[in-house]
């Protein structure tokens, strides 16, 4: 079965767990509200830019959850779509896909491609936490430690090479803690991603400039003005692989409200650096995610 063809099969799980019977011992929602994450620019459960260490859906210990996202960043040169799902297992193990389309528009003639050509990449991930909780263990400082593995397959081999791209699929893998304090309505995460890849992997992996994995950081802050609204920062760092165009460090400013415990709104000021040699790629992030 094609990925695209198994994404869009298990898109309809949440449904259909919902209307079984026995839906109730699946469902749980015993997690707060956005505790659990939003689902990132890479599909895995997380903020935006960065992932977590929470495990996606509203799953308890006790039971299976999901959810399915949609993502859109606008930005002055560039556009990228995403969809995705995750699944978490008793608040373990989490396995995740998301399909990211990256719209070059007038860009594209200008680089030699064709006005509005696209670079596409599949992303397929999995995670485990190891210890810790990141929210019920609040007499302890030791946060919810996982470690995570996402494998990129970009379309474009040969412009990617052309490029100096060296292979247009890739492995990131990262560990990352994660804490919330429920006494200052903090939500703390730092994640150490070793990755090669160029634009988040849209334009393949590794370069004529560096083809080593690099340890890379991502960090996010958050503070939950209410009950249903997170709101914070995210800093990402990006290797710097390829000669044909600089590549540098991506941040954002985010608001995320929860819409009862199935429905999560994310709306995000986003500067993603210089891009294919168009500087200054700032815009708004908007994705809309449901859960179960």
């Amino acid at each position: 079965m094609q990925i695209r063809t198994f994404a869009i099969a298990v898109f309809a799980l949440p449904a259909l767990f919902c209307s079984a019977a026995n839906a109730d011992e699946y469902r749980q929602d015993g997690k707060l509200l956005l505790t659990g994450g939003v689902s990132s620019v890479d599909g895995a459960a997380g903020g935006g830019l960065a992932n977590w260490a929470v495990i996606g859906g509203n799953e308890t210990e006790d039971g299976i959850g999901a959810s399915a996202h949609g993502t859109f960043v606008a930005l002055p040169d560039f556009n990228l779509a995403a969809a995705g799902f995750v699944i978490g297992w008793h608040d373990r193990v989490e396995v995740s896909y998301t399909h990211q389309r990256f719209d070059t528009r007038a860009a594209g003639a200008a680089l030699g491609l064709g006005q509005g050509f696209v670079f596409s990449q599949d992303i397929v991930g999995a995670k485990v936490k190891l210890i810790g909780d990141a929210v019920w263990d609040q007499r302890s400082m030791l946060p919810q430690i996982a470690v995570g593995v996402q494998s990129g397959h970009a379309d474009r081999t040969a412009i990617i090479k052309a490029i100096g791209g060296r292979q247009a699929n890739g492995t990131d893998f990262y560990v990352s803690a994660t804490k919330v304090v429920l006494s200052q309505s903090l939500v703390l995460d730092g994640t150490v991603r070793w990755t090669k890849a160029n634009q988040f992997g849209l334009l393949g992996y590794g370069g004529d400039a560096d083809n080593h994995r690099t340890a890379q950081f991502e960090g996010s802050a958050g503070m939950l003005v209410t009950a249903n609204l997170l709101v914070g920062a995210e800093y990402r760092t990006k290797p710097n692989n390829l000669k044909f165009a600089y590549e540098s460090d991506s941040y954002d400013l985010f608001a995320a409200l929860a819409v009862g415990h199935h429905v999560a709104v994310t709306a995000a000021w986003v500067d993603l650096g210089p891009i294919a040699t168009y500087a200054h790629q700032r815009g708004i992030f908007a994705s809309l995610q449901g859960s179960f």
